[in-house]
Order: C-alpha cells, then sequence, then structure tokens
C-alpha cells in the first residue's frame, strides 16, 4: 500500500494511503495548501511582469515608466515597483532625470529613467571550428568587448583540443579585462597591458561545434570526428562558474541571421554553412527546427545524383583546382595554370573568376550546379523564403550564387527560395553563440544575483 505522509517538525500530521487521509491536524494542512496556492497564483504574474520590463531594457538605451506602462499595460505604480525590484537585482541602474542630463523635459516633476546594467555581466560565444577556435565576449546587450583566436590541429585528441578552447576562452577574457571564472578565488588579474583589472562576471558562455548536439549539450558517440569536436564540452567546460551551453555551429549560424542578418523578417529560412564541410540550420515558420539534435547533417546529400557527399564550397573548390592544375587541363595563361597547385584553394578560384578567366569561370558552373541541387532538395522540402549560405567564403560568393539561382529554377517546380550570401563574415558562429547565451540570461533573468557581479 502507498503511503504518502506530510509532517509538521517531526509530528505527523497527514498520512495518505489507500484507505483515504488520516490525520491529526488536517486543518493546518489545508492552511499550508492554501498558503501554495495563493503563492503559485503571485508568482507567475511577478515573473511575467519582471521579463517584459527587462524586454524593454534590452531594446532600448533609456526608459521610463511611462514607456513601461505603454508598452505592457502596467498600472503606474507597478512599473514602478518593478522597476525598483529590477534596481535591487542589480540588473537596472537609474538614470539622470532629463534636467540633470540637459534632455528635453516637460514642465513638472521630472520622470525617472532607467536603463540596462550591460556592462555587469558578459557573454562569452565560442567558435570551436575543426580548424580554429574564435571567441567573442560581450556586454549584455552583445557589445563587443574582446576577442581571441587560435589555431587548433583538427586531429587533435579531445585534451588537446579542450586546452585550446580553454586558453582562447582565457585570452579573450584577459583583454577584455576581466577574471576567468574558473578560478574562483582570484579577485584581480593583470590583463595585457599591466593594469589590474575588476573582475566581472561571465554570466554564460556558447560554444558552436561542427558537430551534432542534442538538448544535453553532448554529440553523438558512432562518429569519431564528431566526438573530437565535440568531446563533452559542456561537462568539461562547467568549472568556469555559468552555464555552458553547446550547440551545433549551423544551428548558431542560423540564429545569428535571424537576429542581425539576412534571415530578419523572414519566418522561413536555411543558413548553410558552406566551408569545408556543409551544415544547415533551418528556421521554419520562426522556429528552429533541432529533431533529436541532427537535423542539419547533410549526410543525406550523398544521396542526391549530381552532388555525392556533403563537402562544402571552400573544399572542393580547393580539389578541383588542383586537380585541374595536376592534370595540365589548365589552358596555359589560366591564372590558375600560374599558381603551384598547393597554393590554389578557394579564393583563388573566386579571384580569378572575378578577371574572367574561363577555367576559374568552368569551376564556378560545376559549383553552382552542385548548389542548385542541394538548395532544390532542402529548400523544396522545407519550402523555405531565403537560404542564406554563410561563413568565410560568403563575401566572395554572390557571382557563383548568381549563377546557382539561374540553374536553380531548372530544378524546381515551385517557387525557388532567394539564395543569399551572408553578410556577417567569418565571426557568424561566434556570434550566434552570443544570440543563444544572450536568450538563456535573458529566459533566466531572476535566478542570477546581479547585485554582486562586479
Amino acid at each position: 500500500m502507498l503511503i504518502v505522509e506530510v509532517k509538521r517538525g517531526g509530528d505527523p500530521i497527514l498520512r495518505r494511503g489507500a484507505g483515504g487521509v488520516e490525520g491529526v491536524d488536517a486543518a493546518i494542512l489545508l492552511a499550508i495548501m492554501r498558503t501554495m496556492s495563493s503563492r503559485a497564483a503571485t508568482v507567475a504574474p511577478r515573473t511575467a511582469n519582471v521579463g517584459a520590463v527587462l524586454d524593454i531594457a534590452w531594446s532600448a538605451a533609456a526608459f521610463t515608466a511611462t514607456d513601461v506602462i505603454q508598452a505592457t499595460g502596467l498600472a503606474r505604480s507597478t512599473a514602478i515597483a518593478v522597476c525598483d525590484e529590477l534596481i535591487e537585482l542589480g540588473w537596472l541602474t537609474e538614470l539622470d532625470d532629463s534636467r540633470q542630463s540637459g534632455a528635453e523635459y516637460r514642465k513638472g516633476r521630472p520622470a525617472r529613467r532607467y536603463a540596462l546594467r550591460a556592462e555587469a555581466g558578459l557573454l562569452v560565444g565560442v567558435d570551436a571550428g575543426a580548424h580554429s577556435v574564435s571567441t567573442v565576449v560581450t556586454d549584455l546587450r552583445g557589445a563587443e568587448v574582446a576577442r581571441s583566436q587560435r589555431v587548433v590541429d583538427p586531429e587533435a585528441e579531445a585534451e588537446e583540443r579542450i586546452a585550446a578552447i580553454d586558453a582562447a576562452i582565457d585570452e579573450a577574457l584577459r583583454d577584455g579585462a576581466t577574471v576567468p571564472v574558473s578560478d574562483p578565488e582570484a579577485a584581480d588579474i593583470e590583463s595585457v597591458d599591466g593594469m589590474v583589472a575588476e573582475r566581472t562576471r561571465v554570466l554564460c558562455i556558447a560554444v558552436g561545434v561542427p558537430a551534432p548536439v542534442d538538448v544535453n549539450g553532448a554529440s553523438p558517440d558512432r562518429d569519431v570526428f564528431w566526438q573530437r569536436m565535440n568531446p563533452r564540452l559542456a561537462e568539461r567546460l562547467t568549472g568556469r562558474g555559468c552555464p555552458v551551453l553547446v550547440d551545433n555551429d549551423a544551428n548558431l549560424a542560423a540564429l545569428a541571421e535571424g537576429a542581425v542578418g539576412a534571415g530578419v523578417g523572414a519566418h522561413s529560412y536555411i543558413a548553410i554553412v558552406a566551408g569545408e564541410r556543409l551544415g544547415a540550420g533551418y528556421v521554419v515558420d520562426g522556429h528552429l527546427v533541432r529533431g533529436r539534435g541532427q537535423a542539419g547533417e547533410l549526410h543525406l546529400l550523398s544521396l542526391v545524383d549530381g552532388v555525392g557527399d556533403p563537402l562544402g564550397v571552400g573544399a572542393l573548390l580547393r580539389e578541383w583546382g588542383r586537380q585541374a592544375r595536376e592534370s595540365g587541363a589548365l589552358a596555359a595563361d589560366s591564372a590558375l595554370a600560374q599558381v603551384p597547385a598547393d597554393d590554389i584553394d578557394a579564393p583563388t578560384v573566386f579571384d580569378a573568376a572575378a578577371a574572367g578567366d574561363p577555367d576559374a569561370l568552368t569551376l564556378l558552373d560545376r559549383m553552382a550546379d552542385r548548389l542548385a541541387r542541394i538548395g532544390a532538395i532542402l529548400g523544396g522540402l522545407l519550402d523555405v523564403e531565403r537560404i542564406v549560405f554563410a561563413g568565410a567564403l560568403a563575401p566572395s560568393m554572390p557571382p557563383l550564387l548568381d549563377l546557382t539561382t539561374a540553374m536553380l529554377t531548372t530544378y524546381m517546380n515551385a517557387d525557388p527560395p532567394e539564395l543569399v550570401a551572408s553578410a556577417l563574415g567569418a565571426d557568424i558562429v561566434a556570434q550566434g553563440a552570443i544570440a543563444s547565451a544572450m536568450d538563456h540570461v535573458r529566459r533566466n533573468a531572476l535566478g542570477i544575483d546581479m547585485a554582486h557581479t562586479s
């Protein structure tokens, strides 16, 4: 028989078993239940009110209680009370009023002005790629504070890769005049210019990896490459004293495009990281599609005629260019023929094509047909408005995408998606990581004690 017993101190006040309720003080239990119900009823509105004001704080340089009232419909007393609570919690600061700041104001009592304490905490975004680790540190509004980059061996074992990521984070935090939270005993640290810097708390670290990632930040163990790229980073980096988020790099690229890039204004789009290997982040009807963590893996391209594998634009243009050079297929006056085979890479091909080199243009035509087939498969399946090609090669890709667009219409019955090159550059994964970290902090703001962060 199942027995549930509720105690007050050491004395039972209620026992519930198969025969019903046995109690010596049921009135007390009812009082407790009423109190709990009352508290539960008040928690949700408070959380919603605080969240609404924080949303305003994140989007406005400065605001007043009137701004809060107009945006939320809260009563003035409630709006002011929430702002005061957020000041006490360390999220907001009260600014000089309009008269003191020199701004225009109406006659009468000047309105209290508030702002987010953007400098009170830091966000860290890491692009832990196969060949390099790039780290960006920002304040709570996403304004960059520092950055670092380190080269890493793609064949490096777990400990070496983790050490490289740790070192990249520490370097960026030093350059940002902050203390790495991995040392909880540290009170200060000398920054690169020899000055002693005050400690500023890191509130969240987000890491992008070229591997599928589940909701717990882990990658499947059946692929050695995936395990090498993500050697349990979510667990291994937790010693820094803040939440650590690990996600697929293409998913983070999609988040970055949706926040500040070519995905803005689109309900459904795909971000494709097109460097060494293709990876995709899908946003459908405004939501990132994760599935079980492998939604953006493109091994299915091995089944597509004319594609055959998920190799990226960078890898294939390098391979095709070198093959053409070594086989003697290039014209004697081709720009590619003037370059040693080992020096030919994707930028070399793009530059030669931009100069009108026929052999380089032939390689771009071949790549355009490949991308058109990929666009028809992915774009047609999900019926997206836009496909964004991202990564370090994106600035060179518009002429290639013009060719691809012309070919795409021959492979699709429906209206083809718009093909665009990302304007976010090589930082796109790190920017997406910052967006992910910021979203985490905003959603969990009430659980963070900001009053003692700096």
